[in-house]
């Protein structure tokens, strides 16, 4: 589904990604990991058109994208759920999750304000708050619902339970469990490995703007040199 090859990026001359190279498969769970100022971010930011790549292939179902703007991006059907979560806080949350509402992909069942309400039942009550209202927590999970609400083909997400309470972080990989049930392809970036080892099928490991090592859960579990080495565990 996604295929990223030899992908070079800067901000101008400091380089950050050097020939980073991964893929995700249709229906997998993939996640990027590594300590903070690996590159992990500026991956997302080169496949989502946010940061142009100096070189490299961004490949997406069969098409290259990594020249594209990225509102093409997320039209061709990826849908980010960003660091920092990056709500609109003048909207009521109910507007949030319509304001970039569509079914380009022509999905047979899309994802509608009904479906994230019952994903996320705390939606439904703060419907009418507005983005500025709600907790960390709350803001996250209407960050999921936003992108959910794009349909799209594959979701991305970036530091996906940072700095929330541990009873948050339990709902939001309850979510991608489900998400993962329906076959939902995802790729998540985040540093809780034994939540990510649970859900996803296979790891990469960034270090210094290149993947260093690639496996599956259960490898990764077992490779506890591999986690103190890249993860600081």
């Amino acid at each position: 589904m996604l295929e990223v090859r030899a992908l070079e990026t800067a901000y101008g001359q400091s380089q950050v990604l050097f020939g980073m190279e991964f893929e995700v498969r249709q229906g997998e769970v993939v996640t990027l990991m590594g300590r903070n100022g690996m590159g992990k971010t500026t991956t997302v930011r080169s496949i989502m058109g946010l940061t142009q790549a100096r070189a490299g292939t961004v490949t997406f179902h069969g098409r290259e994208i990594q020249k594209l703007p990225s509102y093409k991006v997320a039209q061709a059907g990826i849908g980010l759920v960003p660091e920092g979560r990056q709500i609109f806080p003048n909207l009521t949350v109910r507007e949030n999750l319509v304001a970039t509402a569509g079914n380009r992909s022509a999905i047979d069942d899309p994802w509608t304000l009904e479906r994230v309400f019952d994903l996320f039942p705390v939606m439904a009550e703060r419907a009418d708050n507005m983005g500025n209202q709600l907790s960390g927590g709350e803001q996250q999970m209407l960050a999921v619902g936003r992108a959910l609400m794009t349909n799209p083909r594959l979701l991305i997400l970036d530091e996906a339970t940072e700095g929330l309470a541990p009873m948050i972080r339990a709902e939001i990989w309850r979510c991608l469990g489900a998400l993962k049930s329906e076959g939902q392809s995802i790729l998540v970036i985040d540093k809780n490995v034994d939540a990510l080892t649970r859900i996803a099928d296979r790891h990469f490991i960034v270090e210094k703007g290149q993947v260093v090592w690639t496996g599956s859960s259960p490898e990764l579990v077992a490779s506890r040199d591999v986690q103190h080495r890249y993860l600081g565990i």
